[in-house]
């Protein structure tokens, strides 16, 4: 199943494009970028590494939702601990905003799972920048926040 969610999210990040496609043409890479969100999720669901780092830059920069500030490789160790293990994360109302080669997605994300052996619930506003180098989206920056339940 993991190759299965790796191959997909490597058809998202890498689809050639036809020469003819403006910056203008938001509506596709809406999708693809909502695409990318979807396969987010399922990957941290399933703590998939590799598909993880198919999409996110290696400059990424995220802030969770307690504060936590870390970069690429200190998200990616965070996913893999023996402690989290999250059961349904669903991202809703999820809106893109393309901006040329970047583009900006806000949405409600919703987490349940056990951390350290406790159940857990989240609910959380998200904010994602993605940006796209040589027809690759990738994201560069995620911030989430609480909200209530």
């Amino acid at each position: 199943m993991r190759e299965m969610l790796a191959l997909l999210i490597l058809l998202c990040v890498t689809f050639p494009w036809a020469e003819a496609q403006t910056t203008s043409d938001a509506t596709t890479d809406e999708g693809r970028i909502l695409l990318l969100e979807n396969a987010w999720n399922q990957a941290q669901q399933m703590k998939d590494t590799k598909a993880l780092d198919l999409l996110l830059s290696e400059t990424l920069v995220f802030t969770d939702y307690d504060g936590t500030f870390m970069n690429k490789s200190q998200y990616l160790a965070s996913m893999s601990g023996e402690s989290l293990n999250p059961q349904t994360i669903v991202s809703l109302s999820m809106k893109t905003h393309v901006y040329g080669n970047s583009a900006v997605v806000t949405g409600v994300y919703l987490e349940t799972g056990t951390l350290k052996g406790k159940t857990y619930r989240r609910r959380e506003r998200f904010s994602d920048t993605w940006i796209n180098v040589k027809n690759t989206w990738q994201c560069v920056a995620s911030q989430s926040t609480l909200i209530g339940r």
